[in-house]
Order: C-alpha cells, then sequence, then structure tokens
C-alpha cells in the first residue's frame, strides 16, 4: 500500500491525493471544524475534518495515541506553524480508517512529558514515541552505521561471535547460564568478545570488528547496565599507534556523518601519571583547565600547624586555584562536601581579592604565601582550594573538586568535544577487599618494554601497553596491545594467583591456540551507549537504550528478572536455595 510519511508532506505536494498512517497526537474541534495532529517517526502534520464528512463523529471520538490511516487532499495553510515541518500545509480529509482506537494514555507522550523515569520505562513503547526520544534512536543507529561504514571501507571483517560463553575472571562478575545440556555446568554472558577476537587473529582474520553485547553482573549507575553494547575491535601486525590513528579517523568520520562537525586529529596524549596527577583523574575533561598544583614549596615557612605537620610528614599537599571568580560560602560548602566523600579531612579555602583574604584559614594562613601562590598563577584575584594527605587521597579529592567547579562555574561547554588518550596505565590494581592484585584491564594485556623483566616481581609499579580514550571527561573506550609469549602469558595468570590446574581450566583452549603460530596483535573496544549519551545529552544512557534496566537492574516493562517453575528447574539440575 503507497503511503507518505507525515513529516515528509510539504509545499510540492499542494493539491495532491495523499495517504498518511499513524498516531493522533491532538484532537481538537472548533466550531464545524476538526483539526487532528497524526504524527510517525519522521514528523506532525495537520488534517482537517469538516463536519459534512461522514467520518466526522467518529472522528470526533479518537482518542490520542489511536492508530489511523488517512487519505485527504494537501492544501497551503493560511497561517503557517513555524514550529513544524510541515508547518506550510494541511491535509483535508476525505477518507478515513481507523487501524486501533488507544485507552487512555498512562503518560503524556510529549517531549515534554509528566511521568517519572520508573513509568516511562515500565510503558516504555509510549516514551519511545515521544519525538526527543525518537530522536536519541536514530542518531544511535546513523551513528553506529557511520562506524560501521568507516570500517569495512579499510579491510575490517564484522564477525558475530558466541553469547554463550565460558567464565572468566575480567574483572566483574559473570552473568551464568544454566543448561540441561550438561548437568551442574554453566555458560557464561561474555563480559566482551575478548577472547574471541584474540582467536580470530590466530585465525588470520587480520582486522575485525563487531558490534558486541557485552554482559556484565556489577553495581548499577547513570552511565552503566548490566548489558550493554560496544564497537570491537582487533588488528594483527599492528601498535599502539596505529590503533589510535584508526580510531581517531573513524570518530572524525562519524562525527561528520551525524553531526557535521569537523573534530581535530590527532587527538593529544597523556601519560596515567600526569592525568592523575594534573586533573586528579585517569578521564580528565580538558575542556576547561583548573590543573592540580603542589603548594608544598610555598609553605616551607609557614606557622600553620595544621600545614606544616604536613610537609613535615612528607606528604602532599595541593591546590586549585580559580582566577577571577570569588566562589560564595554555599557553593564552598558543596566542594567540601565532593572533597570529604573522596576521602579528604577537609577542604580548605581562600578567597583573595586586592590583597584582602577570606576563607576557613584566614586566621591561620600568612599573607604574603598567598600572595606568592596568586602571582605564581598571573591573577591578583579569585578563589584557592586546597587538600593535604597522602598523594592519591589528595588527588582524588581535589580531582572531585575540580569536576564539581567545572558544572558549577559552566565551563562544561556541551558543543565542544575535547579528546585525549590517557597510556602508560598501571599492569596491575591492588584489591583492598582481596588484599591481592589483579589485572588493570585484564589478564591478556602486554607488559610495556620497560617492565617485561620485572612486571610480576614489582607489581605496583609494573606499566601495561594500555590506552584508553576520553572524550570530555568520560571514558569512551579502552584498549591494549596483547601478550604473545605464552611464557609471559603464564608469568602474567601466576602474578594475579592462578595456579597451574585453574590457568588450564580457564585458559588452556587459547595458550594452545597459541602454539600453532600467533601474530602480533591489539585491538580496542568503545562504550556506544556512553559515546551516544553524551552526544545526545541525554541525562543517562537509559536514554539511548531501547528498552533497558532501571538503576537496580529490573526489567519494570517485562517484570524481569521473574521467577521460573519447579520443572524448568529441574530440567536445567537447579533448587531454590
Amino acid at each position: 500500500m503507497d503511503f507518505t510519511y507525515c513529516g515528509k508532506i510539504s509545499k510540492k505536494d499542494v493539491g495532491q491525493k495523499v495517504t498518511i498512517n499513524g498516531w493522533v497526537k491532538k484532537n481538537r474541534k472548533l466550531g464545524s471544524l476538526i483539526f487532528l495532529d497524526i504524527a510517525d517517526r519522521y514528523g506532525v502534520v495537520q488534517v482537517i475534518v469538516n463536519e459534512q464528512n461522514a467520518h466526522f463523529n467518529e472522528i470526533y471520538n479518537l482518542t490520542r495515541e489511536s492508530v489511523v490511516r488517512i487519505e485527504g487532499v494537501v492544501n497551503e495553510r493560511k497561517n503557517a506553524n513555524a514550529n513544524l515541518s510541515t508547518g506550510e500545509v494541511e491535509i483535508a480529509l476525505t477518507t478515513f480508517h481507523l487501524y486501533n482506537k488507544a485507552d487512555v494514555v498512562p503518560m503524556i507522550v510529549e517531549d515534554k512529558t509528566d511521568a517519572l523515569e520508573d513509568a516511562r520505562l515500565k510503558y516504555r513503547y509510549l516514551d519511545l514515541r515521544r519525538p526527543c526520544m525518537q530522536n536519541k534512536m536514530i542518531f544511535r543507529s546513523k551513528f553506529i552505521n557511520a562506524l560501521r561504514n568507516y570500517l569495512l571501507g579499510r579491510e575490517f571483517l564484522e564477525i558475530e561471535t558466541p553469547n554463550l560463553s565460558k567464565a572468566t575472571p575480567e574483572g566483574a562478575r559473570d552473568y551464568l547460564v544454566p543448561t540441561r545440556v550438561k548437568a551442574n555446568h554453566f555458560y557464561a554472558l561474555p563480559q566482551s568478545p575478548q577472547i574471541y577476537k584474540q582467536l580470530l587473529m590466530v585465525a588470520g582474520m587480520n582486522r575485525y570488528f563487531q558490534i558486541a553485547r557485552c554482559f556484565r553482573d556489577e553495581d548499577l549507575r547513570a552511565d552503566r547496565q548490566p548489558e550493554f553494547t560496544q564497537l570491537d575491535m582487533e588488528m594483527s601486525f599492528t601498535d599502539e599507534s596505529t590503533i589510535m590513528n584508526i580510531v581517531e579517523k573513524m570518530l572524525q568520520h562519524a562525527f561528520k556523518e551525524t553531526l557535521n562537525k569537523d573534530i581535530s586529529i590527532p587527538f593529544e596524549i597523556m601519560s596515567y601519571d600526569k592525568a592523575i596527577n594534573e586533573y586528579g583523574s585517569d578521564k580528565p575533561d580538558l575542556r576547561y583547565d583548573l590543573k592540580l598544583q603542589s603548594a608544598s614549596s610555598f609553605f616551607q615557612t609557614t606557622n600553620f600547624n595544621v600545614i606544616k605537620q604536613i610537609i613535615q610528614n612528607n606528604q602532599a599537599l595541593k591546590y586549585i586555584i580559580v582566577p577571577d571568580v570569588l566562589i560564595a560560602k554555599k557553593e564552598i560548602e558543596t566542594l567540601r562536601k565532593y572533597a570529604k566523600d573522596n576521602k579528604a579531612y577537609d577542604l580548605m579555602y581562600i578567597t583573595y581579592d586586592q590583597k584582602i583574604m577570606d576563607g576557613s584559614i584566614k586566621n591561620n594562613i600568612e599573607l604574603p604565601i598567598i600572595e606568592q601562590i596568586f602571582k605564581a598563577n598571573n591573577t591578583t584575584r579569585g578563589t584557592l582550594l586546597m587538600v593535604g594527605g597522602q598523594l592519591n587521597v589528595v588527588n582524588q579529592a581535589l580531582g572531585a573538586v575540580r569536576n564539581e567547579l567545572g558544572t558549577m562555574l559552566n565551563l562544561k561547554d556541551p558543543n565542544t568535544y575535547r579528546f585525549v588518550w590517557i597510556n602508560d596505565w598501571p599492569l596491575f590494581e591492588y584489591s583492598e577487599e582481596e588484599q591481592k592484585y589483579q589485572a588493570a584491564h585484564h589478564p591478556f594485556t602486554s607488559p610495556s618494554l620497560d617492565s617485561i623483566n620485572t612486571f610480576d616481581q614489582d607489581m605496583a609499579h609494573a606499566k601495561a601497553r594500555a590506552y584508553d580514550i576520553v572524550m570530555n571527561g568520560f571514558e569512551i573506550g579502552g584498549g591494549s596491545i596483547r601478550i604473545t609469549d605464552q611464557a609471559i602469558q603464564n608469568r602474567m595468570f601466576k602474578a594475579i594467583g592462578l595456579n597451574e590446574q585453574e590457568i588450564n581450566n580457564k585458559f588452556g583452549f587459547m595458550l594452545n591456540a597459541f602454539k600453532y603460530g600467533v601474530p602480533p596483535h591489539g585491538g580496542i573496544a568503545l562504550g556506544l551507549d556512553r559515546v551516544v549519551m553524551l552526544l545526545t545529552d541525554a541525562k543517562s544512557i537509559r536514554d539511548v537504550i531501547a528498552f533497558p534496566k532501571n538503576s537496580h537492574g529490573i526489567d519494570l516493562m517485562m517484570d524481569t528478572p521473574s521467577a521460573v517453575n519447579e520443572k524448568e528447574l529441574s530440567d536445567l539440575f537447579l533448587k531454590i536455595k
């Protein structure tokens, strides 16, 4: 059946008979006329029904969100609506067909809705009818396809890998899937296609990518879901610079195709240590400055006992200076909470203007010292924020303060995109919960050339050939050059506490494959949900996923997870404990 999309009716159709299909968005009677707004995902068009029309009474009783087919003649509107793409025309109805009459909807199905998030998730099919949500889904589709088309044009193969896989230690809990095929044994849903894509390199595929579904049983937050989508990539005979170059050009292409924005490449490269020490974060937002700086040299002769003790104990003392802004006490209290929530004892502060000080330490600190700090920062007015203590705590606390300052002072321009690669990552991180070192990324990440001989003896200082890509303060992807030497891979497994039997049970198939000729290779994965969230200015990745779970991992629409009956459990050799 031929028809025209609602949002594509225009002045070129004036005088033509058209058929449209869509949902009733408005139904209002003015005198002897009914005005309908009919919508599909392409837009809205106005339809006029004269009281002489045989369908007049039926249409008068139509509820919003009813689904209809309308035939009519396109006329030019006397009073154009500049807010609609179809605002210069309207359709004079001749023939009408009701596909389905809708009940009264439980939420307003418009950009501005009255529904809270739980209601939006419960009635997600209605939420997705809202134009703002449809635009996010449309953008997501276009952006992913722009990435796909770029890679297909550069010798990459798109290859699917299994969702029923093997439980392996990759940093988060696995979702386990019982099976009646083998009693008391389980599949695992993949946290990523990591092992499969490395085996594809062993198989000689050279360049692989996949729009991959991944599953992790971990605590949720605004930008995390139990299942998510990533662009997974792997290349043979490559190195860090080649991978970075391809990713940069791919993103440049996708931004131009979908946003018509030019992003400059190459992106900045910053070491992990520099990011932590200057920005207090391994995902620094470079849209604004406000770097963390050492204050110790300024306070060598201070009489302020708190700072004197910090320096005598060889602890860190660092500050952020906000030039030309005297931050109000109410906002300072917000910043203090961020510092304390990140383990700082307190946030010391001084406002300084024309040699006049105010703030929490104004009666303890020497004016000449404050003058020196402001002079060193080429400013005579502003706010000084300072934290002392263990270096990692100081960096973390001031990093959180810096991030909140960016929001508080409106420094995070949503129309600016700043990318940075973070490299020279630690190979291991220490788990306080398990009281041992574990792989910072995953156990297939190659140690750096400088760490190759000592990484399993000096785990605190071992570095990795790993790299993350950061955009506007969010990590949007990460990857590494992989271990391809079986001896080094065994050392890595043993370093994270796996014995020979565990290594063989979990990774024996992989190590066996590596005996038969493995090329040097590396790759990266980009978190597509997070990227689309940032590019559509969404508040959460839930807004850019068609059917997400809530913050507790519950699908309110399907009411899952849900119970199953005894027969199903029995078939899987399971009992409820």
